[in-house]
């Protein structure tokens, strides 16, 4: 059995999950509503208040699908539950950020600010302490879309390995490499 697969999903209060003749399983809970297509081959059950994931054979497919499926709907669950949060920080002289509603606004060292419109399922929250980097604050109820807008607001300015400057996680460690060493004669 898999690992992952054969785990239960304990349900916590006020989340109820719903789960169609098609695959379609509907997670609903204080913070909002997700809902996940699963495969037809995998069966999803709700027993009290477990989520219960199965497969019918052994094959390398249906086990690779058994803890997939499980994992994504136990991410939904916690995701209605209590949510998820990204913090982001920008290291660099001049690095800024701001944003107007769903709009975020940065200024990375580029000649020109760059404007990146966030989906509306994701809040965004800046700020700039005194003396310190400015912080992106993303939440949603969405693992795998916050996630992703996280990835793209990194890509725009990749930590670089001598100065450290660039957008990164709040406590992400980074590989610094030695800079060049003035020659002797």
């Amino acid at each position: 059995m898999s690992r992952i697969g054969k785990k239960p999903i304990n349900l916590p209060g006020g989340v109820t999950v719903d789960v169609s003749a098609h695959g379609l399983v509907t997670v609903k809970g204080p913070k909002g509503t997700l809902t996940q297509d699963v495969n037809p081959d995998i069966e999803v059950k709700v027993e009290g208040n477990e989520i219960v994931v199965s497969r019918p054979t052994d094959s390398k497919r249906h086990k690779s699908m058994h803890g997939l499926y499980r994992s994504l709907l136990n991410n939904m669950v916690i995701g209605v539950s209590e949510g998820y949060k990204k913090d982001l920080e920008l290291v660099g002289v001049g690095y800024k950020a701001t944003n107007q509603g769903q709009v975020l606004e940065l200024s990375l060292g580029y000649s020109h600010s760059i404007f990146f419109a966030l989906p509306s399922e994701v809040a965004v929250k800046t700020e700039t302490p005194k003396g310190k980097n400015p912080i992106i604050t993303l939440e949603a109820i969405d693992k795998e879309l916050i996630g992703q807008v996280a990835a793209k607001i990194k890509g725009l300015r990749k930590v670089e390995p001598y100065k450290g400057k660039g957008v990164r996680f709040v406590g992400e460690q980074v590989r610094r490499k030695a800079g060049k060493t003035a020659g002797k004669k």
